[in-house]
């Protein structure tokens, strides 16, 4: 059994989790967390490491659908369904066509348009507090389209960004070769948007969170969280080994891998994984000044302190299948092609799965079982992003503050 002095167990060290530890440490809470592997090294490692606060289109957007079958066609493509995996889908798919609808969609960018402040200043004041400040830097985010025709047909989604408050302007050639010399003639129109920010590297600023946490008393114990169980002051969490703690709180961030323990709550969560694939080059690979979004081909590239990262792509096959690294070699193929001095030699491979909710929107609710195990996961390509945010929302809801924004859009209870 645990000691009675902790107050709250995290299931999950990735970002969000990470995240939610430092925010219940900062309210006088004692801290376990629970590891399945090893620390920060699911997705949270894999990411971009862009905070992409002006990101608040959604995947499912009105006319996604009619596009998604050339998608489908090309196996190597942004998106892509294996055969053997397709049948398991089709309910995830399904909601992800209804969250598609226009009113649907509008309520989604409505809702993203309102975290993302919070999302930007909590993750500011975090890494001040955190001792991190060193590991984010305002280096601005050039979006590039293949046509005007391109651009032109995102118009409505930059709009609404704009609406929300984000500032950005179109550049054409000239101002694409100053912001980003070395770029394929083919890019002709983009946008840039100088606020654009990032961390130095998406795993050691997870590491570094952690550490900070595991300084201020937080503890770590490794283990497969296989269950939680309500009890009368909290929740009890039983590890694969037998292990077993209790705790007056129990936060579950444990990414694609929290369904099933949400479903041993009696709470039902149409959680997805999208397989996200990347290859990191090493530095001096190419003199990359910020990240690039390849917007027509659904990648991105990013210089990070351990190289440069070209990641992206959406493949939605479980937790199960095979990695298809050829996948992260079309990518970096196309990357080539765009960025003709880029050196391609040893690079380093990644697969990771992003916990996807088919709303587009994360789950940060208390349980219906009991108050006492609060959601935490399903931020699809947003989880770094949100992090801070989530961990706001998370201590507000264990100490039964009113949260810092509306949570309703976020519940469990949405999926009834």
């Amino acid at each position: 059994m645990n000691s009675p002095s902790i107050d709250a167990v995290v299931i999950g060290s990735g970002i969000i989790g990470a995240m939610s530890a430092h925010y219940l440490l900062e309210d006088g809470r004692s801290v376990l967390m629970i590891e399945r592997g090893e620390v920060a090294r699911g997705a949270s490692s894999g990411n971009a490491g862009i905070l992409a606060f002006p990101e608040i289109i959604p995947i499912a957007a009105p006319g996604m659908m009619r596009k998604a079958p050339k998608w489908l066609l090309d196996p190597l493509g942004p998106l892509s369904l294996p055969p053997s995996y397709a049948l398991n889908m089709v309910p995830w798919l399904w909601r992800l066509w209804r969250a598609s609808a226009r009113p649907a969609y509008e309520r989604t960018v409505g809702v993203h348009a309102r975290m993302m402040p919070m999302a930007r200043s909590e993750m500011l004041r975090t890494v001040e507090r955190a001792g991190l400040r060193a590991m984010v830097k305002q280096t601005g985010t050039l979006d590039l389209y293949d046509s005007e025709a391109s651009l032109n047909a995102a118009g409505n989604d930059w709009l609404a960004k704009r609406k929300a408050g984000f500032e950005f302007q179109k550049v054409g050639r000239s101002e694409i070769e100053a912001l980003q010399p070395g770029l394929a003639p083919q890019f002709q129109h983009g946008v840039f948007t100088p606020s654009g920010l990032q961390v130095s590297d998406p795993l050691e600023f997870t590491q570094a969170l952690f550490s900070n946490a595991m300084s201020r008393g937080a503890s770590l114990r490794i283990g497969e969280a296989t269950r939680i169980e309500p009890t009368a002051d909290g929740a009890r969490v039983v590890l694969d080994d037998g292990a077993v703690f209790e705790a007056k709180t129990v936060v579950l961030a444990g990414g694609a891998w929290s369904k099933k323990i949400v479903t041993g709550l009696g709470d039902h969560a149409p959680l997805e994984t999208e397989r996200g694939y990347n290859t990191t080059l090493p530095q001096g690979a190419f003199p990359l000044h910020r990240q690039l979004y390849f917007n027509d081909h659904g990648f991105v590239v990013t210089p990070l302190s351990s190289g440069i990262r070209v990641g992206g792509a959406v493949e939605l096959g479980g937790l199960n299948l095979a990695p298809n690294y050829r996948r992260s070699e079309a990518m970096l193929k196309k990357a080539k092609s765009f960025l003709p001095d880029l050196k391609t030699d040893g690079g380093r491979q990644w697969m990771g799965f992003r916990p996807s909710m088919p709303d587009c929107l994360p789950v940060i609710s208390p349980s219906g079982a009991t108050p006492a195990v609060i959601y935490a996961f399903g931020h699809g390509h947003l989880g770094l992003t949100q992090s801070a945010a989530t961990g706001r929302l998370v201590a507000d809801i264990a100490a039964r503050r009113t949260p810092a924004v509306d949570i309703q859009p976020y519940s469990i209870s949405r999926f009834r």
